[in-house]
């Protein structure tokens, strides 16, 4: 029995339904401060269920929705508490929230500005209306002026930055060695800084190599060899060193690929993005980095890394991370028989990689297509195409990825888990559910390679 079945079992003699969804309503608060999204979510649903004209219920299942990234749920449910109460403030704020991570910047700056007019002395609403309509502004002024915008990563100038004497951390003063990458790991435990002009040096490198890579890069791991594939790590960087202790520091002979959504939410998620480009510079074949839907300006945004970008260095390199997040690739290949993409499947089950490594991915990401997919889709259990519960990319069934795989002569899709750290595999056949761990077919022995997930 789950905890949110166990809930509504303790409840089920509480004959009126009103009261039995109210008392549901408060034990899911609880559920939701303790950060337990699933269950919460749960739970306002079965509240929801017994009493689905209280508008409450519908805004605190968005909040939580939000929390998930599932963002078309959260529009969704704010939606509908709207439409129970127009006087429902909250909603909009969600709303607003979950649109500004879309990247429907009109729309969200239409609810902020509905909660800035109810509440005009909420300083995060003003201070969220005001951020908002600086980009509609600057969408709208660089679509008039119709030119190409200065790419900010051209005006760095590592002669601007000085090293100062004081300086006790890590010198990169030539070429990046193995050395060097051990004694950042330390400074950044330590919560010591890296010096900007180091920090540039590195970012400068890695920006020029990812320009030359396709959209889907190829990697070839030897007979014997051990391969590890990571997921979300999404700031956490002692989580990061953790890995590295435990399995090894990424080497020739220990290759590594980090599967997207390196920042946001985690409070050390500078330290994490200068750790990985730092061994991506080191070792530019034998560490791989996909981009993952954090990726990306809009949650930079929301979840915290432009912030802390600009408090720990500067705006310019705020700006410029955005830059550079355009140039990562957003598919890796194993041997020619793993697929690895941070989110998932699109709706063409034709496209060929050939198509996927064609991709033109120096942008934001888009609203559909292949390379939404890649960063925003998710696998479901039951057979073909639903409706993404994230507002963007779909969910894909078993049937779908078997496709995907059959017109590539692939073997397996591997994707991130939503975990720090992990990924998942995505079955194929019948009677495998649609997302599962480990190798349960033992395709993967048969690669000669050890592949860990």
């Amino acid at each position: 029995m789950t905890a949110a079945e166990k809930v509504v079992d303790e409840y089920a003699s509480v004959d009126n339904p009103v009261e039995r969804a109210a008392k549901i309503k408060e034990v899911a608060n609880g559920f939701f401060k303790d950060e337990k999204y699933d269950v919460a979510i749960d739970l306002y649903t079965k509240a929801i269920d017994l009493d689905p004209m209280q508008p409450t219920y519908y805004g605190n299942r968005s909040i939580a929705s939000l929390r998930k990234e599932l963002f078309g749920s959260a529009l969704a449910d704010a939606d509908q508490a709207i439409k129970l109460d127009p006087a429902y403030i909250k909603a909009y704020f969600r709303r607003a929230s979950a649109n500004m991570a879309l990247g429907r910047f009109k729309l969200a700056l239409k609810d902020y500005d509905t909660v800035r007019k109810f509440r005009p002395k909420d300083v995060d609403a003003n201070q969220k209306f005001t951020e908002c309509q600086k980009i509609v502004k600057r969408i709208a002024f660089e679509k008039a002026i119709a030119c190409e915008v200065v790419s900010k990563v051209s005006t760095i100038n590592l002669d601007e930055y000085r090293v100062e004497e004081s300086y006790d951390g890590p010198r990169l003063d030539g070429d990046i060695t193995p050395e060097f990458m051990i004694e950042l790991v330390a400074h950044f435990k330590a919560q010591k800084k890296l010096h900007i002009r180091y920090a540039y040096k590195i970012f400068l490198a890695v920006y020029e190599y990812l320009k030359t890579l396709p959209s889907l890069v190829h990697i070839n791991v030897p007979d014997g060899k051990k391969f590890t594939i990571c997921g979300d790590v999404h700031g956490q960087f002692y989580d990061l060193a953790n890995i590295f202790e435990l399995n090894g520091l990424p080497s020739e002979e220990n290759p590594y690929l980090f599967n997207g959504d390196f920042v946001d939410r985690g409070s050390f998620s500078v330290e994490v993005i200068f750790t990985l480009l730092g061994y991506k510079l080191l070792y530019p074949n034998h560490f791989y980095m996909s981009r993952g839907n954090h990726e990306s300006e809009n949650m930079n945004k929301i979840y915290g890394f432009e912030g802390e970008v600009k408090a720990k260095y500067n705006a310019k390199m705020a700006d410029a991370f955005t830059e550079l997040f355009n140039k990562l690739p957003l598919a890796h290949v194993v041997n020619n028989k793993i697929f690895c993409c941070h989110g998932g499947l699109f709706a063409d089950t034709t496209a060929t990689l050939k198509q996927i490594e064609a991709v033109d991915r120096d942008r934001q990401p888009p609203e559909d297509g292949i390379m939404c997919g890649l960063l925003w889709s998710d696998p479901q259990d039951e057979p073909g195409i639903g409706l993404s519960k994230r507002g963007a990319g779909i969910q894909f069934g078993p049937d779908i990825t078997e496709k995907f795989l059959a017109t590539n002569d692939l073997l397996y899709v591997v994707r991130d888990a939503g975990i720090p750290g992990d990924s998942k595999l995505v079955g194929i056949s019948p009677g495998i559910p649609g997302d599962i761990p480990g190798d349960p077919r033992g395709l993967l022995k048969n690669l000669k390679t050890r592949v860990t997930c």
